[in-house]
């Protein structure tokens, strides 16, 4: 038997109830954690701390945020309040909280932030779901309250961090106990970004169903609430099925809230919704007009234009534009059905693959987007009696009968590769009361301006025929030769040299050496080529003959021409003093022609053009207004009995001369005009006036070419100058001039009372031979009731004695 080792201690029977070591050392070790973990928690609330004492210092200051001043766009308006540009990579239109109305703001609540009005600006339950989900998600989700997302957008960036949490929340803070709610949600209404380049709810309405936020049903809020979350994701437009399922999301939403009845639910989901199309931002088109706006602006109030809020107010009046710019593209159209057709604009292949085919046609139509009402397509099918072609929506059009006629050759056998309509050929259509017809953009261009002769307030304006396709703008730009509607300006200065419109001058050839022009010999033609011999000078302007001009020309002197021509606001350096003066050979701007004719149509003062009436900040401070525009004599160009006799005889030419569909369109007498086709055809013009508008119109190539052989200002400009007029003029009272002083009405023609009967210049070239005259003659003219230095026969009597009568 053992014994017991001394140094051993004794064996103490464990108590009943008493733990065991292991449950010992687990206590411990609890205690421990949770120490640390206090220690940790009071380290982690020091290190906040201390992140909060050195942060929130740095934070931005959150008061000018009482007086919100976001960045709002420049926008250009025409007289009577339409919108025609607005310019800013933000479109915004900015309203206070009073303004916004209430079912947008359920809308928003309901779907962003319906503890809003509870919270104090951090939502710590949706913080802590979302935290939740996150840990396995990366971020995946957000807990942002209203005043946490004004924060980022006004502040912050969108970046997916910690550090910008804190911050961001840190900057909620300051918002809620510097600002009221009320101003909190004003500023999220007005600063959130909602796809389409619109920031704010305003903007938005405006952009997406054309009007204004007050307007908006229960269905169109839900739908407008539903962008914040994805702009892009739940556009209405480019993703309807999307934007449709959030929409009924958050009508559900406000129903939950109470904002809404159930009745009102079910008629909001049921309601359909009049989307803008995305093509049509710019209800009036004036393009051109709100480029000549931003430059102005921005010439005047440098970059700080695009986001000051700047409203621009022009003279123009938007009925008046919409004539202009839909009788300009009318009047290029008629003129493109005449030419010939130059084939598609692009081919691609078509996949067999359903899916990769309409990938292919959809790229292909956004890289030749439409044309207002010129088209794109591609075509699937094409044969000399059927085309097969399809946009944007998918749905297959035919295009038969005449729909193919503009487009005859290119559905030729024989067709050129270029040429030849197929499938995969992109093609431009148009769909008219009968169906669908082929046609092609032109490549003509041309412009139109109407201004006020007794202002210079430009009215419309429209610089090409269409802003994207060519920004140049051809009203202000474009300095061309205005042939013969330059004439009058020539027949003008010869009123003060004695000439009456009874004067008769020979319509006969001329020629003229190489010694007397300094150049080449020049042998200059009628348009028509013939020669009709002596007429009066109201008959031959009627006529436009050319002959008879240069005649006058020679009389008056190219000098003193050049001198006159000026008074008018022509540049002298731009009409050099040459005999083809008389021709209109010189170069000028539609602008300066319908400035030029005013003169005629106001009595004889020069006007200056003006296009900005008013600018205002967006508060309404005014930065500019136009002054009230009373002619006076130190704007006197010509004697008001030079502006009336020239009007009568600029009356004569749209009555029975080569304009004289004006008139007979418009039926009314006091139309005045003249028509200018320059050589070969180049420029097409006409210019005219009633004495409360007076307008330009021109068509020809941005690199001069003809026009075609039988293409003139009478066939091509006019009937865009009627069109516009037919507008312009309705209910306006035919204007009836009284004669100034000055002048004497004899034998139903007007004279200046010195230049009576028998006492002006009697004739001009009466002694030159033409083409169906007898006998020899030399040069002359005659003057202050001088006989003409030899007779012409009976005949030629007796024609010039009928002009007389007539």
């Amino acid at each position: 038997m053992a014994k017991n080792d001394a140094s051993s201690p004794p064996t103490t029977p464990a108590k009943p109830g008493e733990a065991p070591g292991a449950l010992r050392w687990i206590g411990k070790a609890l205690a421990v954690t949770a120490g640390l973990a206090v220690a940790g928690v009071l380290v982690l609330m020091m290190g906040i701390g201390l992140a909060l004492a050195v942060a929130f210092p740095n934070l931005p200051d959150v008061a000018d945020l009482a007086d919100y001043r976001p960045k709002l766009p420049l926008r250009v308006l025409t007289a009577d309040g339409q919108v025609i540009g607005e310019f800013g990579e933000e479109r915004r239109n900015l309203l206070t909280i009073k303004e916004i109305p209430d079912v947008m703001k359920n809308a928003v609540l309901a779907i962003e932030d319906s503890r809003f009005f509870e919270h104090s600006g951090v939502d710590y339950r949706g913080m802590l779901r979302a935290a939740l989900a996150n840990l396995g998600q990366a971020k995946s989700q957000g807990a942002s309250t209203i005043t946490m997302q004004v924060a980022r957008n006004v502040y912050l960036s969108a970046e997916k961090s910690y550090t910008r949490k804190i911050y961001e929340v840190l900057l909620t803070f300051k918002l809620e106990h510097q600002l009221s709610k009320e101003q909190i949600l004003e500023i999220y209404m007005n600063q959130i970004f909602l796809g389409q380049r619109a920031y704010g709810f305003s903007a938005a309405a405006q952009t997406y169903f054309g009007k204004p936020l007050k307007d908006v049903t229960i269905a169109e809020a839900a739908m407008l609430a539903g962008l914040p979350k994805a702009p892009s994701a739940y556009n209405p437009i480019s993703n309807p099925k999307r934007a449709r399922v959030r929409q009924l999301y958050i009508i559900d939403r406000m129903l939950e809230n109470g904002f809404i009845t159930e009745e009102q639910a079910l008629q909001a989901k049921n309601e359909p919704l009049k989307l803008r199309a995305a093509n049509s931002q710019n209800k009036v088109h004036g393009e051109y007009v709100a480029e000549m706006v931003r430059q102005s602006m921005v010439a005047q109030y440098g970059d700080d234009a695009y986001t000051r809020g700047l409203v621009v107010t022009t003279s123009l009046r938007s009925n008046e534009q919409e004539a202009a710019y839909h009788a300009l593209r009318q009047g290029i159209l008629d003129y493109e059905r005449r030419q010939q057709y130059r084939g598609p604009e692009h081919f691609i292949a078509l996949p067999a693959d359903k899916a990769a085919r309409d990938e292919a046609i959809d790229d292909a139509l956004n890289e030749y987007p439409d044309n207002d009402d010129l088209l794109s397509a591609v075509v699937l099918d094409a044969n000399p009696r059927r085309v097969v072609a399809v946009r944007q929506d998918g749905e297959p059009f035919e295009i038969t009968g005449d729909g193919l006629r503009p487009a005859q050759s290119g559905l030729s056998d024989k067709a050129g590769p270029n040429l030849r309509i197929r499938p995969g050929a992109v093609i431009r259509v148009f769909q008219t009361g009968n169906g669908w017809r082929i046609t092609q953009l032109p490549e003509v261009e041309s412009a139109f301006v109407a201004l006020d002769p007794r202002n210079g307030s430009i009215r419309a304006l429209v610089g090409g025929f269409d802003f994207q396709k060519n920004k140049f703008n051809h009203v202000t730009q474009a300095w061309r030769q205005p042939g013969s509607s330059f004439k009058p300006f020539i027949y003008s200065a010869a009123l003060e040299k004695g000439v009456t419109p009874a004067t008769v001058v020979n319509d006969a050839p001329l020629f003229f050496s190489a010694g007397e022009t300094g150049g080449k010999p020049w042998e200059p033609k009628n348009y028509d080529g013939q020669f009709e011999g002596p007429m009066s000078i109201r008959r031959a302007l009627a006529k436009s003959k050319n002959m008879v001009s240069i005649r006058v020309l020679q009389l008056v002197g190219t000098q003193s021409a050049q001198e006159w021509v000026t008074r008018f606001g022509f540049e002298a350096d731009k009409h050099p003093p040459y005999l083809t003066m008389a021709l209109g050979a010189g170069t000028v701007t539609p602008l300066q022609m319908a400035t030029a004719y005013s003169v005629f149509a106001n009595g004889g003062y020069r006007v200056t053009p003006s296009l900005i009436s008013r600018v205002i900040e967006h508060k309404g401070h005014v930065l500019y207004e136009a002054p009230a525009v009373q002619l006076s004599e130190s704007q006197r160009a010509i004697e008001p009995r030079n502006a009336y006799i020239m009007s009568s005889l600029l009356q004569e030419i749209t009555r029975s001369g080569t304009a004289a569909r004006a008139q007979a369109t418009l039926k009314r007498p006091d139309l005045y005009g003249k028509t200018g086709t320059t050589n070969d055809s180049m420029d097409a013009w006409f210019v005219g006036f009633q004495p409360t508008i007076a307008a330009a119109a021109w068509v020809g190539y941005d690199t001069p070419r003809n026009l075609g052989s039988r293409e003139t200002g009478g066939g091509l400009s006019l009937p865009i100058w009627i069109s516009f007029m037919s507008e312009a003029l309705k209910g306006v009272p035919v204007t009836e001039t009284e004669p100034p002083s000055g002048v004497i009405h004899v034998g139903n023609e007007w004279y200046f009372e010195e230049y009576g009967p028998g006492r002006g210049v009697r004739g001009l070239g009466l002694n030159d031979p033409w083409p169906g005259a007898s006998g020899e003659s030399t040069p002359g003219g005659t003057q202050d009731g001088q006989a003409p230095r030899s007779s012409t026969d009976n005949e030629d009597r007796r024609s010039i004695l009928d002009l007389f009568r007539n």
